[in-house]
Order: structure tokens, then sequence, then C-alpha cells
């Protein structure tokens, strides 16, 4: 293995110690070392990392587990997660600490298994693919692969996000119009799995039709983290590249400069009928312009839809600077979105791309500050938003009742590459949106906790109220997304529009997903309240 530091390669290589767990190897190569893998700490209550350990990024969840067990490597992991079997206890897994749900830190969890310390990203001459493992922020992912490759993957903007989860749900950024899903380039997954007597593997599954697992590699194409087992590495190849094509030519190339548009739309120069049109005329330019072959495929926007308690909205564009054409595609997109709007036009800046992926990386505080307790919901969107959509939606933005400067609707460009995908090749069966929806809203005071839920599910419900309250399927729009996950879809007392969690998720992949947990996971061992229960 070239490029992966020393480290990386003893525990890649030291599957003998998988044996301590009762562990066997499955569709592994051949160890290449018998030096037992590095083992991380056991955290217990009275150590001073056990508080930043048992949170993540939602400061609403605090687990209290017997111990937190810092895993480095897959040996590590099978070790870890025998010991917690035999022993009766109820584990989760943690790589970045994003989750916007309770799937980790849970009053039930005795154990959480995390994962962060496992943070190597580099080229893998056996697997012939690029590994990445899943402690790995996404920033420092998108660092090491252009630097060291000038390659990079379609991946999410919030750089403190995990690749274990992230790539697990699906994982979406600015360039997925261009270059599809992150999991578009998943060619393998090591997974560490637990039968019903306890037997821990260590399962290498790729998607080669010769792959006896090739199972396991589709459910960590969109299935979400925290339900087959534990990632210990990704690999990464686009599928119209080969084994023996040079490494740089393997992911896909980032631009080597963007034209970077910020445009701040303050909440003083609109009113209903201005509001409405903004965000009328993004998802109608997005409808109009997402087809796999669209000339503007290359071009990708995110349009900050803050309540009225903030200064500005704000529309923040991106598109391939050496494009013959392309200050005509940037004037004619923000043309179109802004149209009707009366605001002055900021200019446009040429940036290097990984100067244009940090800042927006990093710009937003609410987004990167790791106090603030948070409500998610999501939703994908197919076709323009009708005006029953957008009066909801500046009713609830607008409100007196409701004044937080940190709730908003995110709309994020999708479609083009995206949607050339079938739905069933991949875990993830949404694949004819044209616009990918974050409802979020931050606070700090426990106490207000009911308040902001509240105010966001009255946002949610009234948007989609012509679907039942959720984003129905196959229709104007087409459902959620898991790495987006939002616990009132599976309580029937919040969602009764009749359309399961499961459904509104993962559509008709959901019974694959089952067999291959009933194959994996017999035991169900691997759970949290939206998980994937066996066939």
């Amino acid at each position: 293995m070239t490029a992966l530091d020393r480290r990386s390669l003893i525990r890649g290589a030291a599957v003998t110690a998988s044996a301590l767990a009762g562990g066997v190897v499955a569709g592994a190569p051949a160890a290449r070392a018998t030096t037992a893998s590095p083992t991380g700490d056991k955290v217990l209550p009275a150590d001073p990392r056990y508080l930043h350990l048992t949170t993540g990024n939602n400061q609403r969840f605090v687990a209290r587990p017997q111990y937190v067990k810092m895993i480095r490597s897959a040996a590590d992991a099978a070790a870890a997660l025998g010991e917690a079997f035999r022993a009766g206890k109820r584990v989760s897994v943690r790589s970045g600490g994003h989750c916007f749900a309770d799937f980790v830190c849970r009053p039930d969890v005795d154990v959480i298994l995390d994962l962060s310390e496992m943070t190597c990203v580099g080229y893998d001459d056996t697997m012939k693919a690029f590994a990445v493992e899943p402690g790995a922020r996404l920033l420092p992912v998108y660092e090491k692969l252009y630097k060291g490759w000038g390659v990079t993957l379609p991946g999410g903007v919030c750089y403190g996000v995990g690749a274990g989860g992230h790539i697990a749900g699906g994982g979406y950024g600015v360039l997925s119009r261009r270059d599809g899903l992150v999991v578009d380039h998943l060619y393998g997954v090591e997974v560490v799995t637990v039968d019903a007597a306890g037997t821990t593997r260590i399962v290498k599954a790729t998607r080669d039709a010769s792959s006896p697992h090739r199972d396991l590699w589709w459910a960590h194409t969109g299935g979400g983290g925290g339900n087959f087992g534990i990632v210990t590495r990704y690999w990464l190849r686009s599928p119209s590249s080969t084994r023996t094509a040079p490494a740089a030519t393997q992911l896909p190339a980032p631009p080597a400069r963007v034209l970077s548009h910020v445009q701040a739309i303050p909440w003083s120069a609109l009113d209903r009928t201005s509001f409405t049109r903004l965000v009328k005329n993004f998802s109608a330019w997005h409808e109009q312009n997402s087809a796999p072959d669209s000339p503007y495929k290359e071009l990708g926007s995110i349009l900050n839809v803050y309540t009225s308690a903030s200064a500005a909205l704000n529309l923040v564009t991106q598109i391939d600077a050496d494009l013959p054409d392309a200050q005509a595609r940037l004037d004619a997109y923000l043309n179109a979105v802004l149209d009707g709007v009366t605001t002055v036009r900021a200019p446009a800046r040429t940036l290097p791309w990984l100067q244009q992926t940090t800042m927006v990386a990093t710009i937003n505080p609410v987004l990167n500050d790791p106090t603030l307790r948070g409500a998610h919901k999501s939703a994908y969107v197919r076709t323009a938003f009708t005006d029953a959509q957008l009066d909801a939606l500046y009713a609830s933005m607008t409100t007196t009742a409701y004044r937080n400067p940190r709730a908003m609707l995110v709309l994020f460009s999708f479609g083009g590459q995206v949607n050339a995908v079938a739905p069933d090749a991949t875990a993830i069966p949404q694949r004819s949106s044209v616009v990918k929806m974050l409802y979020q809203t931050f606070w700090t005071n426990p106490a207000e906790d009911a308040a902001h839920q509240d105010w966001l599910r009255g946002l949610y419900a009234q948007v989609h109220a012509a679907t039942g309250g959720v984003p129905g399927l196959d229709g104007q729009t087409d459902g959620c997304y898991i790495n987006y996950p939002d616990n009132d879809m599976a309580d029937p007392a919040v969602n009764t529009s009749g359309i399961p969690w499961q459904t509104l998720y993962y559509k008709g992949n959901h019974p694959r997903l089952q067999r291959v947990k009933k194959a994996y996971d017999p035991s169900n061992y691997f759970r949290h309240p939206m998980s994937v229960t066996p066939a």
C-alpha cells in the first residue's frame, strides 16, 4: 500500500488480531504482517474526555454509556464489538459526530464505538482505489485528495462532517450536478459485522459482480450509518475508470478555478411578492436546467432562506471558471433567479477551487458552532414550488411569534449527473429530483426545545400539506434524505400521512436493505430509532 501512512498499513494488514474477538476475515486480502494493530483507549466516566465524547454536534442528544471505546483499526473494532456483544451491551457507532438525530447518543446506549481517530486518506495499490477511513473529516479529505492527486469527491459543504456517515448515507455537494453522488464513486467498503452467535467478521465488499458481498457494498450506497456493522474503510474509484488507470484519473478532477458569487438579499428589500418570486425562480430554474446533459451541470448553488429575524437571505453560486462561456452562464443564472428582486448585484470572483471549497465550508458560523441544539427535516423536490407552498414558507419565515435568526431553509442545487443513475443501482432511490431541501433551526437553551421544534414542525407540515404533511413520493416532491434523519417521520402522532418512514427515505429499495440486514446483522444488534430491521 502506498501513500497511506505507516500506521494505516499496520491497521490494514494485521487482521490476525480479529481472532481475539473470535472473528474471521471474509473477502479480505491475505495479511501482510502479523503485528497486532494498535488499540484505542477505553474512556470511562471519570476520564476528562468522557464529557466531550458522549455528545456530538447536536447538543440535544447526550449519552451516558458505561464507556467510550476509541477505535483505531478494523481488528480493534472487531475485538471491541465482540466484547460488547458477549457482555450483552448495546452499542452505537460514531465517526464524525454530526448525526442530526439520536442515532449515537441515546440513554439506552451502553458503549459508544468511536472511530474519529481513523482519519487516513490515501491511495491503496492493492485495491487500485483511493482509501478513506471513516473518521476523516470532509475538508481534510478534499485537501489530501486534491493536493496528492488532483482529484476530489462530490461531497458536502460542511467541513467537519465525518466520511463514515456521509458516504454511507449517500453524500452530495456542490459538484454533484457534474459528478453525481459520492456513492456513485464508491468501489468498496470494509465492514466489521457480528452474527447471532457473537462471531465478528471483517468483510470486504465491492461493486464487482464477482464480489460475494456485493449486496453489502450496495447497502452502503445510501442505506445510512449504524445499520449493518462498523465501517472501517471506504475505497473509491469512479465506475468509468479501471484498475489499470493512473490514480490521478480514477476520481473526478475538480475545476482548477471557479467563478464564485455570493449575493446577500436583505429582508428590507423583500415583501411577500418578491420573496415568493425569488424562491419560485430558484426552483423553476432547476426544474428546467437539471437534466444529466444540461449545459448548466457545472453550476452549483445554495439559497439560504433565513427567517426575517435575520438581516438577509444569501445565494452562494459557483461555476467552472474555465468553461468558454462561464461568465455568461453565471449571469444568465443570476438574472433568472433574481428576476423581480431589487438588490445591488455583487461582483463575482475567480478563486482556486480548493480556496472556494474552504470558504464555503467555513463561512457559516451557525453550522460550525458545536454548542448548539438543533432540529432538522428534509425533502427532495422534483418540480417548482407551488404558490401554496410559497405562501406557507413566507408566513412561517416572517411570523412575529418566532424570532430566531438561526432558523432557515437551505435549498441545494441537485439533479444533473445525480439523475443519470437508476433508482435501484444504489440504495439512494431519489434520482429525478432537482433541489434538495434542508429545514433546520438552532438554539442554546434546553427549556426552549419545544418552541423551536414546534415551529419547524409547523413549517414542514404547512409546506407539504398537499401530501399529508410530509414530502410525498414521485410528484412535486420525492421523500426524504437519510443523512438528514428526522425521528418525527417514524412517529405516527406526527407523520399522519400514511406513508411509512422507510418508504419516505428508501422507497422501493427498503426490502432489499432488509434482506442485507438479515444476512449481516441477523440479531438486529446494530439498531437506533430509524435503523433498518431484518427481513
